[in-house]
């Protein structure tokens, strides 16, 4: 009832001729204070819950575990690909083989220019070498690909952890220790500060409302004021249908006071004058009123009275 009541008098006030900043001096708008995000956490394997580390209501914080499911499998796969991966055997022997035949390469070249062994025994010296650096490649390659099978064991091990992806506050929690989770989300998590307020204007206010502009945000909580809160996003596109559009707030909460979900009123400060504003800059032109315009006729015809009884 009150948003309807702040929309007509807003209505009310532009039809009489006032601008739209003036409008939105007329008086305060509906608005509804939401999360600022909200995320319903889940797990890309299947597999029973080892133990759930939060309940309804719980604060965490970003990269904070959240649950963890039974993992022994695959944490026994991620120690045999790090162990893998960490040895170093077959690496040293095809650098010694290398070592080898480089140094028989060298003396086979060194032989060959004396003439004490033939252009053959060379060529195989030489074909030795190649292929033992063929090997030390191989062994390379090798030592790569258990890195890389290094590394997706330990995805595939901390995908049985779940943890939160920003600051917030549990707001629902779907199972408990023990129970088997495949596709559901697991809790839902709501990110409470900043705050989101959402409002939607009449299509007469567009341009007086502008991202940066400052406002206050006021709901029904007892003994809470006024807060303060600035516009951070406002729609391109109007709704043709109800001739309005939404414009964002943030409302900061960082002592989590201010619950989501409330319905507020918003008053823009200054008839939303942008925030931040820089010094020395000159005021805004004043605009004349619908009443000064309308008077303007009234002189004029006063004037042209008194002219025409003073001639002759």
């Amino acid at each position: 009832m009150k948003k309807t009541v702040s929309l007509t008098r807003l209505a009310i006030a532009c039809s009489i001729g006032l601008t739209a900043a003036q409008a939105i001096a007329a008086g305060p708008v509906g608005c509804l204070i939401e999360p600022d995000q909200v995320a319903e956490l889940g797990t890309p394997a299947a597999g029973v819950i080892r133990s759930m580390l939060v309940d309804r209501g719980d604060w965490v914080h970003k990269g904070q575990v959240i649950a963890v499911l039974q993992d022994d499998i695959e944490r026994a796969s991620a120690d045999v690909a790090q162990s893998r991966f960490q040895a170093e055997a077959e690496v040293r022997a095809a650098q010694a083989a290398l070592a080898l035949a480089q140094q028989r390469r060298d003396r086979s070249i060194e032989l060959e220019a004396r003439g004490f062994i033939s252009a053959q025994a060379l060529e195989q010296a030489l074909a030795e070498t190649r292929v033992t650096e063929e090997k030390m490649l191989q062994a390379r390659e090798q030592k790569r690909a258990l890195e890389k099978e290094y590394a997706l064991a330990k995805i595939r091990l901390g995908e049985r952890t779940i943890r939160s992806p920003f600051d917030g506050v549990v707001v629902e929690r779907y199972f408990t220790s023990g129970e088997r989770v495949e596709e559901k989300p697991m809790v839902r998590i709501a990110k409470v500060n900043p705050l989101r307020v959402e409002v939607i204007l009449p299509s007469n206010m567009y341009g007086s409302v502008k991202p940066g502009s400052r406002a206050q945000v006021m709901t029904d909580l007892p003994g809470m004021a006024a807060q303060p809160a600035r516009v951070s996003l406002v729609d391109k596109v109007l709704d043709a249908a109800s001739g309005t559009y939404r414009a964002r707030m943030l409302l900061p909460n960082a002592d989590g006071k201010i619950p989501a979900g409330l319905r507020c009123r918003v008053q823009f400060d200054e008839a939303g004058r942008p925030a931040d504003k820089p010094e020395g800059s000159p005021p805004p032109p004043v605009q004349p009123s619908a009443l000064s315009a309308s008077a303007m006729p009234l002189k004029l015809d006063t004037r042209l009275s008194a002219a025409s009884r003073s001639k002759p």
